[in-house]
C-alpha cells in the first residue's frame, strides 16, 4: 500500500492516465464492461430461470434439454463459447462486440444460474408446497407465491457471488476486440510502455466489486431482517 501511495507512483500514475486523457478511456472501458456485466446478469437470471424449471419439471424432453446445455456450458471455456457465438451467430454484424459479449456471457452465466436456483427450490421443505396446494394454489401459483420467495432469500449470496464473477470474466471480452476495462489497460500499456495502467485498472474492478459486495450484504440483511419481524 505505502508503495501505491509513494510520491513516484502518484506521478507515474499521472504521466500515464491523466496526461493525455487516458483516464477517459479507462472509464469509457469501465461503463463498456458495466453494460456487459448488467445486460448479460438480466439474461443469464431469464435462461437460469427457465432452465431451472425445466429441471424440475415432469416433462422428459424438458429436463433432458436442460441437462444437455448446463453440460455443455459448464463443460466447455468461457472464451471458447464467446469465439464461437462472434463467428457463427453475430458473423454477418459488424460493430456488435457488445451484444455478442452479452449473449456468449448470458448464456454461460445461466447455465450456472439454473443450478443456484434449483437448488434454491429444493431446498425449501416440501411441507410448505403441500400447504399451497391444500389453500387452494395450483403448481405454478404454489411456486410463485410461496416457494419462489424463501428460495430468493437462500440464493441471494450465490447469486451476488455469480455476478461479482461475471464482472471479472467479462474481461475475456478482449479477445473479440470490445475495449472493455481490461482491453483499455492493455492499450494504454502498449502506448505508454508501462504497467501503471494495469494497477488503475486492477483498482477500478476492486472499486466497483467492493461497492456490489457491500450492497448485496445490505440486501441479504434486510431480507434475513424482515424474517424476524
Amino acid at each position: 500500500m505505502a508503495v501505491l501511495l509513494s510520491g513516484e507512483f502518484l506521478t507515474k500514475l499521472y504521466d500515464n492516465l491523466i496526461f493525455g486523457g487516458r483516464m477517459w478511456m479507462l472509464l469509457r472501458g469501465l461503463v463498456t464492461t458495466l453494460q456487459i456485466s448488467l445486460g448479460a446478469v438480466v439474461l443469464g437470471v431469464f435462461i437460469g430461470l427457465l432452465m431451472s424449471f425445466f429441471k424440475l419439471s415432469g416433462v422428459k424432453p424438458l429436463r433432458y434439454a436442460a441437462d444437455v446445455y448446463i453440460d455443455v456450458i459448464r463443460g466447455t471455456p468461457a472464451v471458447t463459447q464467446l469465439l464461437i457465438i462472434n463467428f457463427t451467430v453475430f458473423a454477418a454484424v459488424r460493430g456488435a462486440g457488445v451484444w455478442v459479449g452479452i449473449v456468449a456471457m448470458g448464456i454461460n452465466s445461466g447455465a450456472y444460474i439454473a443450478e443456484i436456483i434449483r437448488a434454491g427450490i429444493l431446498s425449501i421443505d416440501v411441507g410448505q408446497t403441500e400447504a399451497g396446494r391444500s389453500l387452494g394454489f395450483n403448481r405454478f401459483e404454489t411456486l410463485r407465491y410461496i416457494v419462489m420467495p424463501q428460495a430468493i432469500k437462500n440464493i441471494l449470496p450465490a447469486l451476488a457471488n455469480e455476478f461479482i464473477v461475471l464482472i471479472k470474466e467479462t474481461a475475456i471480452v478482449g479477445y473479440i476486440a470490445v475495449e472493455d476495462l481490461t482491453k483499455v489497460g492493455q492499450i494504454i500499456v502498449s502506448r505508454t510502455l508501462n504497467t501503471i495502467p494495469l494497477f488503475a485498472t486492477a483498482i477500478l474492478y476492486f472499486v466497483i466489486i467492493k461497492i456490489l459486495t457491500h450492497f448485496f450484504r445490505m440486501l441479504e440483511k434486510k431480507l434475513r431482517a424482515s424474517d424476524a419481524r
